[in-house]
C-alpha cells in the first residue's frame, strides 16, 4: 500500500532554509520584481501574440511537444497554467527590457572589447619536465617529429590524445594570462616555445587566429552579459527584508544583497 506524505508550505520553506537556498531564492525573487518594476517604468507592454510565442518557446526549451507532456511537467513542478504563463511573461519581459536598455550599447561595447572576442584554434600538450618540453620543441622546429606524434605519446586523456591535443576555438579569457599573451601575439601557424604554468610545461601549436564578428549570436551574448551585470548591480544596491511571520522579521545579511 502506497504511503501518503502530506507536505505543507511551511515544510517546503523550512527545507529551503535547511538546504541553505534562501539567498538563491531571494535573489530570484528580487530579479523578478526588478524586471517587472523596470518594465512598467519603461512602458513595456506585452501583446497576446507575443506571450503565446514566449509560451511556445518555453515548451520547446523543456521539450514539451505534446499537451500531455506539458501537463506532466506542470504536475512535476506543482505549477498551474497561470504559473506557466507567469514564467513565460517574465522571460519575455526580461528580453524586452534587455533590448530596451542595451540594444544601442551592443555595438560600442563590442568594438571597445573586440580583443576579448578574438578566438584562437590551438593544440596543446602539457608535460611535467621542462627539459623534455624544450627537447620536443626543438625537434618540432627541425621537423624531426610532428605535433600529433607528441600528442600520441604524452597525452593521457584518450579523447584529447585521439584529437592530437586539439583544444577547440578558445577566447582570450579561456587561457591563462601568460599563455594568452603568447598565443595572440603570433602569426599562425606557429608552435610556441614551452610556457611554464602551475599546471605544467605547455607546448602549444597555434593553428589559426579568428577575428570576431558581430553576428546575431554575439549580439545576444553581449546583451545577455550587459543585462546580467545590470541586474546584479540592482540587487547589490537593494536591501531585502524577509518576513518570516506576522510577528518577526529577519534581514538578510549576505553581502551580495546588502546595500551598496
Amino acid at each position: 500500500m502506497t504511503k501518503v506524505l502530506t507536505v505543507s508550505p511551511e515544510d517546503i520553506l523550512y527545507q529551503i532554509k535547511l538546504s541553505c537556498q534562501i539567498p538563491m531564492a531571494l535573489e530570484a525573487i528580487a530579479t523578478r520584481k526588478i524586471i517587472a518594476d523596470e518594465a512598467e517604468k519603461a512602458g513595456i507592454k506585452i501583446e497576446t501574440e507575443e506571450l503565446q510565442q514566449a509560451a511556445d518557446s518555453l515548451r520547446l526549451v523543456n521539450k514539451l511537444i505534446k499537451a500531455e507532456d506539458t501537463w506532466t511537467w506542470l504536475e512535476k513542478y506543482h505549477l498551474s497554467l497561470d504559473d506557466f504563463e507567469a514564467i513565460a511573461q517574465t522571460n519575455l519581459l526580461s528580453v524586452k527590457l534587455a533590448n530596451h536598455l542595451f540594444a544601442d550599447k551592443i555595438e560600442p561595447f563590442f568594438y571597445a572589447h573586440q580583443l576579448d572576442y578574438t578566438g584562437a584554434v590551438t593544440y596543446e600538450v602539457v608535460l611535467d619536465d621542462e627539459d623534455l618540453a624544450l627537447e620536443l620543441f626543438y625537434a618540432l622546429q627541425e621537423a624531426e617529429i610532428s605535433f600529433q606524434e607528441i600528442a600520441r605519446q604524452y597525452i593521457q586523456n584518450p579523447e584529447t590524445r585521439r584529437a592530437g591535443g586539439y583544444q577547440g576555438i578558445r577566447l582570450r579569457s579561456d587561457f591563462r594570462p601568460e599563455i594568452a599573451a603568447a598565443v595572440f601575439a603570433v602569426s599562425p601557424p606557429q608552435i610556441l616555445k614551452p610556457i611554464i604554468t602551475p599546471k605544467g610545461v605547455h607546448i602549444i601549436a597555434v593553428e589559426e587566429i579568428i577575428k570576431p564578428q558581430l553576428d546575431e549570436q554575439r549580439r545576444l551574448q553581449i546583451m545577455g552579459d550587459l543585462f546580467s551585470n545590470w541586474l546584479q548591480q540592482q540587487i547589490t544596491a537593494m536591501e531585502i527584508v524577509v518576513k518570516l511571520n506576522k510577528d518577526s522579521n529577519a534581514q538578510l545579511s549576505k553581502d551580495i544583497l546588502s546595500p551598496a
